[in-house]
């Protein structure tokens, strides 16, 4: 980083010393074209709009949303749990905001019966912004370039290869079947094979709709308009992405120094003078993860060594009655000033949800539960079973206002069934040693059905609460190889309850789900966003998925 350039405790500090406008226009040095305050005398755009330029936007998002490895697909640009569009790079298809698929660079493209062939033909009239056409070798070099990429937070483990028999012919070779291919490849982008290097993330050359023109990394990102972009003509031909901690976006927003930006519901009752706010229906659902096994165990995540197990959450009656303690309205009222919904799995309003998972609040009933397996109250309230203390430690992220108040809530609601939550809030560095030992507030949800997978398959690289079960497990397996998404949803809800076994809260009870967070924004009167898709979790990039059609009154 320049060691001139203002950071972002320099720029909190500049708000409370009423020096903001100086000191973000420090770091919105290059970003010409980018809405102004509307006080200035230069405010008035092309068109009598408040931005300087009726074709630019600034937005800001959290420091978690500046890709820590630059643009690049084979790192974690568009992919893993912050799924979005990658703007500067083509996909070979799109999703459209009913979770529909429709091609990009794709022309056409089809299954084999057996789901392991998948076979792409790729339109012939796409270049790269250095000029050199997309051809087919360049899809299957980003496609097995990314499963082979040690820093890739994609999983293609599915895959055995892509190749290129012709100029415009991709064909995929699986290793299984599964058939969320298409959701993985609607966010991957696709890169150079001639330009790709050790600088690209950097120095990133796409087909997309935008070119990155400058990148002051911990700062910001600004994109332009590609000229030779082949699909629909971009609106917004300006896009500067600010990173900023929450409580500097909301000084940012209400100095007027920018168009759009992000906050939580702890914020939302604010008002800013020339803003209104953006609610975004998301599936980012928020759950606690509830350790199912008995403690003295080992894990292995990567390289590293973790314990498992926790004393009162291997009670299945435990688990069972925390999820029927909880008043998820309250949570969404009082926590979420109503920006939210009643969560009760990862996947809530998919056609792969089962109604199932569904609990009503029962305090009583889980009162009773505790009592009938042997769950004594003490003199404070607290149950203890053959010495063991119905407390356990909750985990949370520190710097997320939302999930602190979840935690502290939910905290105060099951006191009320005589078990004792200690809420704890910490790095994720912190964190993950306790991912497998105690109960963590955790932050999931996706466009795909592959959630549900990781978090209860027995060896899913989510499943925090070390739930093993065949027959889920068949079922998971199942369902990712049914050619068809369609025909694959009732494997899908049999994993989460088919009648006897399941993950959901009159079975194994493995995690607490709350409530969905709608994702917030503060934007500028006169700014036209366009019709947004169910945000996957990440209050970041998924709002730009299609800034190209942003445009102002």
């Amino acid at each position: 980083m320049d060691s001139t350039s203002i950071t972002r405790r320099k720029f909190i500090s500049a708000v409370g010393a009423g020096a903001l406008g100086l000191s973000l226009g420090g770091i919105l040095q290059g970003c010409a074209g980018g809405t102004q305050d509307a006080d200035s005398p230069d405010a008035a755009g092309d068109d009598g709009t408040n931005g300087a330029s009726a074709k630019g936007v600034i937005v800001v998002m959290g420091t978690g949303s500046e890709p820590a490895a630059g643009f690049d697909p084979f790192a974690n640009w568009g992919c893993a749990e912050h799924m979005h569009e990658p703007l500067i790079q083509s996909t070979l298809i799109t999703t459209t905001t009913d979770m529909g698929f429709v091609n990009d660079l794709a022309d056409s493209y089809e299954s084999s019966k057996d789901g392991l062939t998948w076979t792409f033909i790729i339109r012939a009239d796409v270049k790269f912004t250095d000029g050199e056409p997309l051809t087919a070798q360049d899809v299957a070099y980003t496609i097995n370039g990314i499963k082979a990429s040690p820093i890739s937070e994609t999983d293609f483990s599915m895959m055995r290869e892509a190749e290129a028999p012709d100029a415009t012919t991709v064909v995929i070779h699986m290793v299984r079947p599964y058939n969320a291919l298409l959701y993985l490849l609607a966010v991957v982008g696709i890169v150079p094979e001639h330009a790709h290097g050790s600088d690209y993330g950097s120095k990133p050359i796409g087909s997309g709709r935008y070119l990155l023109e400058q990148w002051d990394q911990g700062q910001q990102v600004i994109f332009v308009a590609n000229p030779d972009y082949y699909g629909s003509p971009v609106k917004m031909e300006r896009v500067t992405v600010l990173f900023m901690e929450e409580d500097a976006a909301l000084a940012a927003a209400r100095s007027g120094q920018v168009d759009v930006a992000y906050t939580s519901a702890v914020y939302s009752g604010q008002q800013l003078d020339g803003y209104g706010l953006l609610a975004c229906k998301s599936v980012d659902s928020r759950g606690i993860s509830l350790p199912t096994v008995e403690p003295g165990g080992t894990k292995s995540d990567g390289e590293t060594e973790y314990p498992t197990g926790n004393a009162v959450t291997s009670a299945l009656e435990i688990r069972r009655a925390l999820n029927s303690a909880v008043d998820r309205q309250a949570l969404v009222d009082n926590v979420l000033n109503g920006y939210g919904s009643l969560a009760y799995s990862v996947c809530d309003g998919m056609p792969w949800a089962s109604p199932d998972m569904k609990v009503t609040q029962d305090v009583a009933g889980a009162q009773a539960l505790l009592e009938g397996a042997g769950w004594v109250a003490g003199a404070d309230g607290i149950r203890e079973k053959n010495g063991v203390r119905a407390t356990f430690e909750l985990y949370y992220p520190a710097n997320d206002s939302v999930r602190q108040g979840l935690a502290s809530e939910f905290s105060n609601q099951v006191r009320a069934i005589g078990v004792e939550v200690k809420v704890q809030g910490a790095g994720w560095s912190d964190l993950y040693p306790h991912q497998f030992t105690d109960p963590i507030l955790w932050g999931w949800g996706s466009n795909s059905p592959t959630e549900l997978y990781n978090l209860n398959y027995s060896t899913g690289s989510g499943n925090f609460a070390g739930y093993q079960n065949s027959s889920t497990d068949g079922y998971l397996d199942a369902a990712l190889a049914t050619p068809n998404l369609a025909d694959s949803y009732k494997l899908w809800q049999n994993a989460q309850w088919d009648g006897a076994t399941g993950t959901a809260p009159q079975g194994a009870a493995t995690w607490v789900w709350l409530a969905s967070i709608d994702h917030l924004y503060f934007t500028r009167d006169g700014l036209e966003v366009a019709e947004q898709k169910l945000h996957p979790h990440g209050h970041g990039w998924s709002v730009v998925n299609n800034v190209d059609q942003w445009s102002w009154k």
